[in-house]
Formats: structure tokens, sequence, C-alpha cells
């Protein structure tokens, strides 16, 4: 058994999120919320609820006003010594819209918390384990938001000074880490909206159960966590050898939703792929996987896009790049996959990518990525390779002129 204190998350942008929050909040139940809309002059209100009591707000000044700071210095203390309490059975957390659900789960495994009277320096997972992650969306807004390229500081969310997260990037990492769904829908949101939004939804995070309020609903949030899957991440951080296509999400088309699969054996061009990326950014919600790019064998890219927006980073060497040494210190999984279709030549260099359309063609995605990778004649010349402008050279990012931090890291280093 485990004994330490069940800990959900509820993300979102909607008022469902209050709603499931006081939904969940039974005897035992304690409720937090860090209102960071302040948090870049240094001030964050912090907010407790628990059943039957008024909620207690406290006034934490920063010294180095960032999301950071308030993980640290806050809320994953906060956490433990909650969780010590007798009392207290169950921690929900109401997360501001600042904060990512995958980057505070990964806080929770592996920033140190250090100094609490009568604990040993520790993670806040040696006290609380995730049970589950709640996302809250608007039927009447999200698609539009996951498609599109605002940034967040056009919404007024700034969790720091280079904070240049987009709005799409943030409500689409909410919705494919969930493990459950609220979808508040109003009169506005007719059938055919629905239908493709749940099309969407489907695919984004398979099995995971979805909850549609309509205004004057009442919610019922234990039925929902009740009936998360077994199987479901429960804050389970991934990496970019994770497969990926989890939860078996459909795979044929609905209401012009599809998911497409891209595979290739032989690496791309750099500056044709540099070229063709821009198909992954028109009509498509995300994109995400490993490129095996010819200026590149020892370092495998991941590319992940969010509506209109794209990043490149590296995903870590390939295997076939790696000392034997190395190569002992990675995942068996990953080493048993690499194996099964190793190439005498290349090793485990090959692309793998995933792309969830919601507005484009499938097949103009496909025929523009194959025209991308490098040709029979060109694989025919390996040793030309290295000649070739690699515009990916130092990583990329939509807008071609920003050069920022990895798409993939840019939230783990803000907890750091």
């Amino acid at each position: 058994m485990d004994g330490r204190t069940p800990l959900v998350l509820v993300s979102g942008w909607t008022g469902a999120m209050e709603d499931v929050t006081t939904a969940l909040l039974a005897p035992g139940t304690v409720a937090v919320r860090h209102d960071l809309s302040r948090v870049y002059e240094g001030v964050v209100r912090r907010t407790l609820y628990a059943a039957g009591e008024s909620p207690r707000e406290t006034i934490l000044e920063l010294a180095h006003g960032c999301v950071s700071c308030t993980l640290r210095e806050d809320l994953l203390p906060l956490l433990r010594k909650l969780a010590r309490r007798s009392s207290i059975d169950r921690i929900v957390v109401a997360m501001d819209p600042a904060l990512e659900p995958e980057a505070l789960c990964w806080a929770i495994e592996n920033v140190v918390v250090a100094g609490v009277v009568g604990q040993v320096d520790g993670s806040a997972s040696r006290d609380v384990r995730i049970s589950a992650v709640v996302d809250c969306l608007d039927a009447s807004t999200w698609l539009a938001d996951a498609s599109g390229d605002d940034a967040l500081a056009d919404r007024g969310i700034v969790a720091s000074g280079d904070d240049d997260r987009t709005v799409a990037q943030l409500v689409v990492g909410q919705v494919d880490y969930a493990d459950a769904l609220v979808v508040s829908a109003g009169p506005e949101v007719d059938g055919w909206e629905r239908a493709k939004l749940g099309a969407v939804l489907t695919r984004l995070a398979p099995g995971a159960p979805v909850a549609w309020a309509g205004p004057g609903d009442t919610l019922d949030a234990e039925a929902l966590l009740a009936a998360v899957p077994f199987d479901a991440r429960r804050g389970e951080i991934s990496d970019a050898f994770s497969p990926l296509l989890r939860g078996q999400p459909p795979l044929t088309a609905d209401c012009g939703v599809t998911l497409v699969e891209f595979t290739a054996t032989r690496p791309f061009h750099p500056e044709r792929l540099h070229e063709a990326i821009d198909v992954l950014l028109d009509g498509v919600v995300t994109a995400r996987g490993r490129a095996w790019v010819a200026t590149q064998p020892d370092e495998a890219l991941w590319i992940e896009s969010a509506g209109g927006g794209l990043r490149v980073a590296s995903a870590g060497k390939w295997l076939a790049a790696m000392t034997p040494e190395e190569q002992d210190q990675v995942d068996t999984t990953r080493r048993a996959m690499a194996a099964l279709r190793w190439d005498d030549e290349f090793g485990d260099r090959d692309t793998s990518m995933v792309v969830l359309v919601h507005a484009a063609d499938p097949s103009e995605i496909d025929r523009t990525l194959q025209w991308a990778l490098v040709s029979d004649d060109e694989m025919l010349t390996p040793n030309r390779w290295a000649t070739w402008n690699d515009p990916f050279g130092q990583f990329h990012e939509d807008p071609c002129e920003t050069t920022e931090s990895p798409y993939s890291e840019q939230s783990r280093e803000a907890t750091e």
C-alpha cells in the first residue's frame, strides 16, 4: 500500500476549475491555489480551502518573482507539510494558468525540498502521490486557442521576464497531460463543434474520461476521478524516446480530425526539412516526434508544435552514437525497442512523428515530409552530408529569428 497522501492537480482556464475544486472539498480534503497574476512583481497570493471553513489567504513576497521561486519556496514545502497532517487525507492544487501540469509534476518528483522541520530533505514525492490530473476547458474557445499563435503575454499571463510561451502550447499541453477532462459547453456550441472537439480530445488525451458540463449542470467530480483508467499517466514524466501514441487513440478520421503517423529510416535533408516544416503549423493542433537529420549523426532532434508555434530541440544521443558505458545507463525498454529495428549501418537512427490534424490534408503532410528526406542519390554519398548547410545547428524555433531554450525542456528548466 502507498501511504503517501493523494494529490489531485486541477488545471485550465475556465470557471469549471472552481467547480471541480469545490466539488472535491469533502471532509479530509484541503485545496490550495496560488494566484500568480503579480508574480513578476514578486507578489503571490496563496489561498487554502477546506470543507466547511472560510478560505485562508496569505500574501507571499518573493525575492525573485517567478514561477520557479513560488514552487521551490512555498508550494512544494507546503505540500510536504500538509501531507503530514493527520486530519488531511487528500490535497487538491488548483493551478494558476501560468503553471503547466507536466512542469509541476516534474518539480514534485525532482526538486529537493530542504529545511522543513521534522522532515528529511527530499522531493515532495516522498509525501504525496499524484492520483489524477484534471484539465478544464471551454468548448467555445479551446480549439481556436489550440490552433492559434497568440503569446501568453497577449492574454496578460507572464510567469517570468523571458516567458515566451504561446497560448496554444499551454492549452494543448494541459489536455495532453490530463487524466480526466471537464468541458464547459454552453448553448453557443452546436453539435458539429462539440463532435469535432470531442474527436480532437479523444486523440490528444485517449482514455481520459470527459465530463461535458452545461450551464447549471452539477459536476460529479468524484465519479470523474473514479473513471480514470488504472493505466493513466498520473504525473508520470515521459521523454523523447517514450511511445508517441499513448492510450491507443483512434487512428481513423472523425469530423476531419485524424492522426498522421510519419516514419522514415533515412535522414532528413536539413534545408528541405526547414522549408517543409511549416506544413506542421497550418490546420494542425499539435505534432511531436523524433527526427534524424543528416548533418547531425549523433543527436536525435525533438520536433514539437502547438498551433502556429514550433520548436526543435535536442532529444539526446542515438544509441548508435553512444559508448557501451553510456548505453548501459539507458532504459532497458528503449534499448529493447531499438534492437527490433537496428540497422547494420545506421543503428537506431530513424524518424518517427505523430501529427494531430483538424483542418489540413493528411496526404499533403506526408508528401511534404517525404520530399524533405535525403534522396536515393544523396544516400549514396553520406560523406557529403556534413558539408550541407544546417538551419537546425543551434536548434530552431518559429519564427526563425528567435533562439530560445529547447521547447521540451523549458518547463523543467523553470523549476530548477
